[in-house]
């Protein structure tokens, strides 16, 4: 009994291979801690990434509206926008064929149309005055600008409908519930990018008078307006003298 007592408590007092087992552990602490930075990093740059394409789209999303409103001041009669009859320079191919997206994947333009329209539907928000969305413009929006380059492989829908203010019960003053009255549409611009994002855009728009043009009371296009003006006609820097005049009777 003494000599099993006395060999018991010489194995456990032998402190051989403890160095072993605090490197091993140390090991797996380090590795454990290596793993966790590994994970932090690549999940902020996937926030990163997520966001920077959040934010792409809805630029996009934003330009596509700049840029279709620029069709719709050309367009006489918004009616005809509204019966699919007129559509945006800005076009990418029918819009019944199935369109490939830049970021993978394809998109069928009726079915996201249906789609859209079921779900204001759902929502309800106006009754029988519901939006009657009317596919407008399509395509990249690398290709939305003549002549220029956009590195961008976001894809970009916008659809136009009547705006919901429009009629009184659901009928316009001509009889037609879809039609445009008083010169306002409703536009819902979709942006779709990498990973699945999507950004959607909806503003409503308005035809303004000569009036407002002239004193630059519609932002962008009244500003547009003038610069044009100001180039068509002779300018003199100031604070600078005239080197040359000329002038002709022709």
């Amino acid at each position: 009994m003494h000599t099993f007592t006395a060999r018991f408590r010489m194995r456990f007092g032998d402190e051989r291979g403890a160095a072993l087992i605090i490197a091993l552990m140390s090991v797996m602490l380090l590795t454990a801690l290596a793993a966790a930075v590994v994970m932090v990093t690549n999940t902020e740059t996937l926030i990163s990434a997520n966001h920077r394409n959040s934010q792409e789209a809805l630029y996009a999303a934003d330009a596509a509206v700049e840029r279709i409103v620029q069709d719709l001041l050309m367009t006489p009669r918004w009616n005809d926008v509204l019966a699919g009859s007129v559509q945006s320079s800005f076009i990418d191919g029918g819009a019944t064929s199935t369109k490939t997206l830049p970021t993978g994947g394809t998109m069928l333009l009726s079915s996201a149309t249906q789609q859209l329209q079921r779900d204001t539907d759902q929502l309800n928000l106006w009754g029988a005055n519901n939006p009657r969305w009317q596919l407008f413009a399509w395509g990249p929006l690398s290709d939305i600008l003549n002549n220029s380059q956009i590195d961008s492989n976001i894809y970009v829908v916008v659809w136009a409908a009547d705006d919901p203010a429009d009629s009184v019960d659901g009928v316009t003053p001509d009889g037609n519930p879809l039609a445009d009255s008083n010169g306002v549409l409703t536009l819902h611009a979709e942006a779709l990018g990498a990973g699945g994002t999507r950004k959607v855009v909806e503003v409503t728009v308005a035809r303004t008078s000569s009036t407002e043009i002239e004193r630059g009371q519609i932002a962008q296009r009244g500003q547009e307006e003038l610069n044009q003006r100001a180039r068509k006609a002779a300018v003199q820097t100031p604070g600078k003298a005239i080197t040359n005049t000329r002038m002709t009777v022709q």
